[in-house]
Formats: structure tokens, sequence, C-alpha cells
């Protein structure tokens, strides 16, 4: 048997270490669970400046914990895998001092990689530089369901070119981009955008736009919900064979067959919809899965950090065009 790849987790928040604490075990939210649970991998470490957050990695998991990755290097020597799972504007300090220190194999990147373009690309460079490899936790993308939809749209199954709506919520780059993503892994390149409505600033610094966007295989409104008045993150599909509905983030996926209607010449859909199973009960584990594939040399669903650098391209674009309007309002 393999040795279990070392991993350290920089960053012991929600998506870190908190997200399942009180959760049973058959959840997997967080980096520390998944890594620890799976058996390509060893849980190592994890770095965080609040004390209470070390504590409670090494209580619940019996690891060391430290209050920085110059800590953690000393103590630890070196990682195979670096997740990175600070805010969004401490990912680039991390990066480097992580590459510079802990020698790593690979770096699991939360999204976005960085709130600025340039300094997203100079962390790809980076990366590629030093022969690391940079992996960004769009995690959806490691699930069952949305790996079957995108066979199905690359197969023909569900019938292109599509048009759909997106509803998110927390901001354009911070949640909004989880969609984007996963658009773009569905439906190609982006080849074009306009901007509905500029909409309003989530946290007085993330746009939250109502944008027409283009893909080369179907065009996608994204609308902006209020996250403060419910979580509603969404995607229909509308093919030329059917629907496809991405309801609650992933939780429940339908497709719906067009079928012949009573009367003669006329299609409706059938009024029972097939359910693609999903495990976004555990997607943070099957992130870990899929990076295991990686790490391994097969096939994986993963964004890398080309893919992550083009999602955010695609989306600076559209905020750009936002500060226009704006300014020439």
């Amino acid at each position: 048997m393999q040795t279990p790849y070392r991993v350290l987790v920089v960053g012991l928040g929600q998506i870190g270490l908190g997200y399942d604490l009180a959760l049973g075990p058959e959840f997997a939210y967080s980096h520390a669970r998944a890594f620890a649970q799976h058996p390509a991998f060893e849980l190592a470490g994890g770095v965080d400046r609040d004390a209470t957050q070390r504590v409670l990695l090494t209580r619940h998991y019996g690891c060391p914990a430290f209050a920085s990755i110059e800590e953690a290097a000393a103590a630890l020597k070196s990682v195979d895998i670096v997740v990175i799972a600070t805010p969004t504007a401490l990912h680039a300090e991390a990066l480097r001092s992580a590459l510079a220190r802990l020698s790593p194999r690979a770096v699991l990147c939360e999204k976005p990689l960085s709130q600025d373009l340039g300094e997203a690309r100079a962390m790809v460079a980076l990366c590629e530089e030093q022969n690391v490899a940079l992996l960004v936790n769009y995690m959806r993308r490691a699930d069952a369901a949305v790996i079957e939809v995108k066979q199905r749209l690359d197969s023909g199954a569900i019938a292109g070119p599509v048009k759909g709506v997106c509803w998110y919520s927390k901001g354009f780059r911070h949640n909004g981009s989880h969609f984007f993503n996963l658009l773009q892994y569905w439906l190609g390149p982006v080849e074009s955008s306009t901007v509905v409505d500029p909409g309003r600033m989530w946290d007085d610094h993330d746009p939250e736009p109502d944008v027409h966007v283009r893909f080369a295989r179907g065009t996608i409104l994204f609308l902006a919900a209020r996250e403060e008045a419910f979580s509603h993150y969404t995607i229909e599909l509308v093919a030329g064979n059917g629907r496809l509905r991405y309801e609650q983030g992933g939780q429940r996926v339908e497709w719906q067959r067009a079928a012949p209607a009573n009367v003669k010449g006329y299609t409706k859909l059938e009024a029972g919809p097939q359910p693609i199973e999903n495990g976004m009960q555990r997607y943070q584990y099957h992130v870990a899965e899929q990076l295991a594939a990686a790490l391994e040399g097969r096939a994986h669903h993963l964004s890398d950090g080309r893919d992550a650098l083009a999602t955010l391209a695609a989306m600076e674009k559209i905020i750009e065009k936002i500060a226009e309007q704006r300014g020439n309002a």
C-alpha cells in the first residue's frame, strides 16, 4: 500500500475545520475531516493564528497545530499537500510561504485564487516554475452529479446548445465564481457577456450583478439573490430534449425529458423528473478523491490553476464593465 500523502491545512475556519465539527462522520464538508478520513492522505497538521482553532484541530484530529507556516515547517520539515483555506486576501502570501518552506507536490487553494487577476497570474506562474501542481477548490466539480451532467452534455444526451438561469448570492467573486466555473466546465469557454443590472456591492467590495453570459455551448443569465433573505443557489438548463435542474447548491439534481404530448405535433416535459445521484453530503471527501487521482497521474475533474485563471479573467471583464457603467452613470 502506498504511503499516505501528508497534508497541512493552512486556515482553520469553516472550510478548513469548522463546517462539520458538530456533524456525524457521514458528513465531510471541511478539509480537515476529508483528509483525516480518506485513506490516501494523512492529516499532518494545521495552521491558524487563532489559538482556539488550533486547540479544536488537535482535540478532534490528534494532529499538531501551529500559529504560522514557519512554525509548521520547522516541526514537519515538508509535506506533500498544502491546503490554503485562509481569507482570499491572504492566499498569495500563504502560497509563497508554503512553497518556500515546505516543498509540497501540490497546493489545493480555496476559490477564488485572488481578488486581483495579476496576483492570481503570479500565483499560477510561481507554481509552474517550481513544478508544483496548483488546484483550486471549486468543489462541486468533484461531485458525481456534476460529472454525470458533463458527460451527458459532451455526449449529446443533453442536447445543446442550452439556455439557462443561475441564481447566486454572497458576491459575484466570492460565491458566484463557484457557479461560473461550474458552467465553464459544463458549457466551455466564455465568448461574450452583457451586464443587465450592475446590482449592489456585497460586503462593501464584491459586486452582485445580473449578467448574461454566452458560453461555447449555451447562454446563461446569472441573477443575484439576497443572502440575507435565504440561500438560493440554483441552475436551470433548458436543452433541446429536456430540462436540467440543479437545486439547493447541488443537493438535488434532476433531469426531465421531453416527450410527445397528447396533441399531435406538440412536445412536453415528462411529469416525473429523473434524479441524478449526488454526493454533496461528502463533497470535500470527493475533492480528496479527485486530488488523489491527480497526484497519481489519473484523469480528474478538479479545476487547475489555468482553468481557475480563465474563470477569474472572464469574471473580471464583467466587473470592469460594471465599473464603467457606474462611472458613466
